[in-house]
Parts: structure tokens; sequence; C-alpha cells
């Protein structure tokens, strides 16, 4: 549940920096059809699409670092030679 609490703040976050891509997709749905909007939708789509995998992309590296600081390292689980 942490990974989805974690996955949901980054993506908020994400979201806030990238706002324009879902405005640009709320304007072009809410807009009367006009052609000269295509470029609205298509930017839309990839900085929506963009800030989605990064979220990804952070909450994955943030995952495997966490993993990795609980690890106990090999020389460890070796027992002392006296």
């Amino acid at each position: 549940m942490s990974t989805l609490r974690l996955y949901l703040r980054i993506q908020a976050m994400t979201l806030v920096f990238g706002i324009v891509g879902p405005i640009f997709l709320i304007v072009y749905f809410t807009a009367q059809p006009d052609p000269t909007l295509r470029w609205m939708y298509w930017w839309g789509l990839f900085i929506t699409t963009a800030d989605i995998l990064i979220a990804l992309a952070i909450v994955d590296s943030a995952v495997h670092a966490g993993r990795r600081d609980h690890e106990v390292p090999p020389e460890a689980l070796h027992s002392r030679e006296v």
C-alpha cells in the first residue's frame, strides 16, 4: 500500500509541474470542433503521457533504492572467524 501512496503523491506532483498537458486536452475536448486546435490534442497527449511515465520511473527508482537500503551486505552473513 505504501508504494501506491508514493505513486499517487509523485503522480500528483508531476501533473502539477506538467499541468499544461491536461489543460490542452481539456481545451481540445471542450472547444468546438476546430482543425486548428488539433495540435493541442497531440501535445496534450504527449505531455500527459510523459508525466505518467516520469512518475512511474521515479517510483520504481525509489522502491528499488529502498530495497537496497534494507539488504544485508554479504560480509555480514558470514560468521566471525576467531
